[in-house]
């Protein structure tokens, strides 16, 4: 994420490492190919072994097609792919090791998430790609500055899409993202409340950012949203409790470093019987 008009550009806790594309264990292996002495999922043969045969990236275009049908209703989306390199999911290894289907529903599954986690098995990446520099690549599609979430929003669902599928590196990349994008405290809003209403409690590499963030900043970017960050606090407890926890936490930490002598104890006094 980054700030508002307060803007933030970049202004999230840095990701604890970028993701490294060659080699990703759930992504293609297309820079694998001709290496010698390896199997799928890039174990090293032994000396003393047959080397195990070589897959190469067109024997994952020989696989079968595989239908996704993705949401519901009027606004159901048909997409293909095909199912070796879907294998690379335990979500969709499970899927066909019990049935024999050749079409598996999505329906509640974003239609542009899906996309986004196709483009990574075909390619290693998904657009906007990261570039060398630490940013992204400019998308003449969207402004520079997201006003209303919808470009935190995208990365987020590839996050939680990525979670359902099992491909940590792919959520990795997409967190990543996240802070790279510059954004308003209306947008950023959006993002929280899709951040804790589609993750878990334990889910910390996502929520503590979040929290972070509003801990940081609360105090003048509550004034910018327009009542949405107290509907916030209502609507979701667990978010309210890490923002006050983000800002005692940092307010004990910052008495520990003056030395007060009174860290950790009650300040309030009161009369007995009263």
């Amino acid at each position: 994420m980054a700030d508002p008009e307060v803007q933030i550009s970049g202004g999230k806790p840095p990701v604890e490492a970028d993701v490294e594309m060659e080699g990703d264990e759930d992504g293609p292996e297309v820079t694998e190919i001709g290496s010698r002495g390896s199997a799928v999922g890039g174990a090293v043969a032994e000396e003393d072994d047959k080397p195990a045969p070589r897959l190469t990236f067109v024997d994952y275009l020989k696989s079968p097609m595989i239908e996704l049908l993705i949401g519901s209703g009027d606004s159901q989306t048909l997409l293909m792919a095909h199912k070796a390199l879907l294998t690379k999911s335990p979500f969709f290894t499970e899927q066909f090791s019990s049935s024999g289907n050749t079409r598996i529903e999505l329906v509640d599954d974003d239609v542009d998430a899906i996309s986004c986690f196709l483009e990574y098995l075909y390619t290693g990446e998904y657009f906007p790609h990261k570039l060398s520099s630490g940013s992204l690549e400019s998308d003449p599609s969207v402004p520079k500055i997201d006003d209303n979430g919808a470009q935190l929003l995208k990365h987020a669902k590839v996050y939680t899409l990525a979670e359902k599928l099992g491909m940590p590196l792919l959520k990795s990349l997409s967190h990543s993202k996240i802070h790279l994008i510059t954004s308003t405290a209306l947008a950023e809003i959006a993002y929280a409340r899709y951040v804790y209403s589609h993750t878990t409690r334990s889910d910390l590499t996502i929520r503590k950012p979040v929290a972070s963030f509003w801990g940081q900043r609360s105090h003048v970017l509550r004034h910018e949203t327009e009542g949405s960050f107290r509907d916030m606090c209502l609507e979701y407890p667990e978010f309210a409790f890490d923002v006050l926890s983000f800002v005692l936490d940092a307010e004990e930490k910052r008495a520990q470093r003056r030395g007060d002598d009174e860290v950790g104890k009650s300040a309030r006094k009161r009369a007995r019987g009263q």
